[in-house]
């Protein structure tokens, strides 16, 4: 899997406004959103010595961090992710995880993970048994995305970030996050080799500026 770049905005609802509209008539939605977006929950990993979340604010170029994510509720479908950061590019590998996986992991059970096979999901384990990493907090948020087939690009708008406070009961429909204070609305766009025009165009706003927002540094301010 190749490297992709990214950009991240810091938005105000305002632009999201003027975005929605110029994107709706260039790009598609995602064909997974219900009535154009979705919920995301995810659990961050980290070290005891929260190694993930020192190198993000330390703007460490080579970097990397394990989250589990389902979108909408839906525990049927639940992913395993590695975000990998190198000099600005990024890279993402998935591995899907059944339930009894996850709720294995969240008791501990980390054997669970032997042998399941999938590569990703190895290294997972491998990292939680030799380099010590372990749930630290639930993130909620919404996204609107959009893709565009040239340059392989993907758009998205989040918002409504709220966190878990070190709430790690993850399967938990229930488990109570709250608003993360001031956070912003951020576009995000990545892409393959190049980035069209059009979309270039659509997404430039004056108000706005480049930033390196993490939805998990936002949320581990509260512990």
């Amino acid at each position: 899997m190749k490297y992709r770049h990214e950009w991240k905005h810091e938005i105000t609802y305002g632009d999201m406004l003027v975005l929605r509209g110029r994107l709706a008539r260039i790009a598609e939605r995602d064909k997974h959103t219900v009535n154009g977006k979705y919920e995301i929950r995810s659990l961050y990993f980290d070290t005891l010595t929260d190694k993930a979340l020192k190198e993000k604010i330390d703007g460490v170029n080579i970097r990397e961090k394990f989250r589990i994510r389902y979108y909408n509720g839906d525990l049927s479908f639940i992913k395993l992710e590695k975000k990998s950061k190198v000099n600005g590019l990024c890279r993402k590998e998935s591995a899907f995880l059944s339930i009894e996986s996850v709720q294995a992991i969240l008791n501990g059970n980390y054997g669970a993970l032997i042998g399941n096979g999938q590569p990703l999901i190895t290294e997972f384990y491998s990292k939680i048994t030799g380099g010590g990493l372990r749930p630290k907090t639930i993130v909620d948020y919404t996204r609107e995305p959009f893709v565009f087939a040239p340059g392989n690009v993907r758009i998205t708008l989040d918002y409504n970030i709220r966190s878990g406070l070190q709430n790690t009961d993850f399967l938990n429909p229930n488990s109570v996050t709250v608003s993360v204070g001031n956070a912003p609305i951020i576009l995000e766009v990545k892409w393959d080799e190049y980035l069209p025009d059009i979309i270039r165009d659509a997404v430039q706003l004056g108000n706005c500026r480049t930033g390196a927002f993490s939805k998990y540094a936002a949320c581990r301010i509260y512990g």
